[in-house]
């Protein structure tokens, strides 16, 4: 650990865990931090662990935490050197990257050239291909319906209708059949156009029952680049993530080498340093995977890496950012023991995974040997609809996979959250499950194979669920009358999530 502090002090241009996670990080560097936040969060733990806080603005974040002058101008006010942004909100804004430098400040994260090159799906795509990386079957620049259609009918039915300048969902359709396709461009370009300011496409071969698996990347400035093996995110509902681990209990280690070796190959593509993540698509079917896209961030399940890797991934995204060798190379770094991470959710998945509002009355966290509780809320703590409703993230290790979801399934059970509603019961029923067990969950499990009911549901939950596409409605009606929220919340869609 170095003696000097790589900066005297961090403007965190974020909130909830991560923003805590970060400014702890920090302190342990013997970094000074600065807290900004909008209206809703004055009473926040980020705010209140902070050395100084700064109040953005409204409640909205378009007013606050998207508000790229707001936040560099209270870097300056404070004497910031250096801004992280976390995940979500601006953090794979490349304009916000090249305004923090712009300002004179040091932007915790890649090289916004980088964020640039991985953000739009087909330009990402097209680069990935010449570096050797593989790719999901599929086309891009393609503009008339017959071209659509062309090469759908050469690639094989069903495909899937993305955004090209998009992500967790947004402009993506799935098509089974010619008949669909026209409608299904149509809602994608409309949808791509109202999220992202633009309608462009592509598609790609639809992997049927498929397993998602990302590799965390690290580098520095002076070209050390390396992965920090993988993790296996494939329980999900509406394309969000709500338990990974690692290993992924799939990967064999001749697999694990060679797409770790692909994932190396991607970040080097676009000159990448800091910390990022390639996510993979693999196709058990086939033994086959494929480059689906990068986040060029920290990851919101990163703790899984440093639980295995016994690294400090915030830590070292600050270090290298300030100009530190990253020293470890790849025959350096193993994998210890195994690791599980849930995220606990402010939403109630009896009720199509409703999020839920309120102030919380009490959170107790789970604790014992292999226990960590990343949370961004206490006592008090008010959940709104602006934000996305993450709550907290426990993560366990142990030297074992039965082990770890033991170990998981009684931190689950001594956690105590009042006031909100939760999916801790759903997390429980799923650690249960054979097939997750048996490592068999693919991305689409929970949806199509997995049949849960709360346990003892009272009277009023099941009047509830009865009413859940109204209760969605109403909230959605709400919320488009009112303030803006956070654009990639699940308030401002009922079936998509940011992070």
């Amino acid at each position: 650990m170095p003696l000097t502090p790589p900066f005297n002090k961090v403007l965190i241009a974020n909130r909830g865990e991560i923003a805590i996670r970060i400014l702890r990080a920090c302190k342990e560097l013997g970094i000074k931090t600065v807290a900004v936040y909008a209206e809703a969060d004055a009473n926040a733990m980020h705010v209140r662990l902070a050395d100084e806080a700064i109040l953005l603005g409204a409640s909205a974040p378009k007013e606050s935490y998207l508000n790229i002058e707001k936040i560099l101008d209270a870097a300056r006010q404070t004497d910031a050197q250096a801004i992280h942004p976390g995940y979500g909100f601006l953090s794979e804004n490349a304009d916000f990257a090249d305004a923090v430098s712009a300002a004179g400040l040091t932007f915790i994260g890649p090289p916004a050239s980088a964020i640039r090159a991985m953000g739009d799906k087909a330009r990402a795509k097209i680069t990935m291909k010449a570096a050797g990386v593989p790719t999901v079957p599929g086309a891009e620049g393609l503009s008339a319906l017959d071209e659509y259609l062309a090469a759908a009918e050469q690639i094989g039915y069903p495909i899937l209708v993305k955004a090209a300048a998009g992500g967790g969902g947004k402009g993506m359709r799935l098509v089974r059949s010619a008949s669909e396709m026209a409608e299904a461009l149509e809602a994608a370009r409309r949808e791509s156009q109202n999220a992202f300011g633009d309608e462009r496409l592509l598609i790609e071969k639809y992997i049927e029952n498929a397993h998602h698996i990302e590799f965390q990347v690290f580098g520095d400035q002076h070209g050390n680049l390396v992965h920090l093996f993988e993790r296996e995110c494939s329980v999900q509902r509406r394309h969000q993530k709500i338990i990974e681990e690692s290993p992924s209990p799939l990967l064999t280690p001749e697999l694990r080498e060679k797409m770790g070796a692909a994932a190396v190959n991607a970040a080097r593509a676009v000159n990448y340093f800091n910390a990022g993540t390639i996510e993979f698509i693999y196709d058990s079917l086939l033994s086959s995977f494929y480059f689906l896209e990068m986040n060029t961030r920290l990851q919101v399940e990163h703790p899984v890496t440093e639980a295995v890797t016994g690294l400090d991934l915030a830590q070292w995204q600050i270090r290298v950012a300030a100009g530190e060798k990253f020293p470890f190379a790849q025959g350096d770094l193993s994998q210890r023991g195994h690791a599980i991470e849930c995220r606990i959710y402010a939403e109630d998945p009896a009720n199509g995974f409703l999020p839920s509002t309120g102030k919380i009355l009490q959170f107790i966290a789970p604790q014992g040997p292999g226990i960590r509780v990343d949370a961004g809320l206490a006592n008090d703590t008010e959940v709104t609809h602006f934000y996305d409703p993450l709550l907290a993230k426990i993560i366990v290790s142990a030297e074992t996979r039965e082990a770890a979801i033991r170990r998981m399934q009684l931190a689950l059970k001594e956690t105590v959250l009042h006031g909100v509603a939760s999916n801790l019961d759903f997390l429980q029923a799923i650690l249960a499950h054979p097939d997750f067990a048996e490592g068999k969950i693919h991305t689409k499990w929970v949806e199509t194979s997995f049949d849960w009911q709360p346990a003892n549901a009272p009277l009023e939950a099941l009047i509830a669920a009865a009413l859940t596409d109204t209760m969605v409605e109403n909230r959605k009606s709400q919320i488009t009358s009112s303030n803006e929220p956070d654009p990639f919340s699940p308030w401002k869609s009922g079936s998509r999530f940011r992070v």
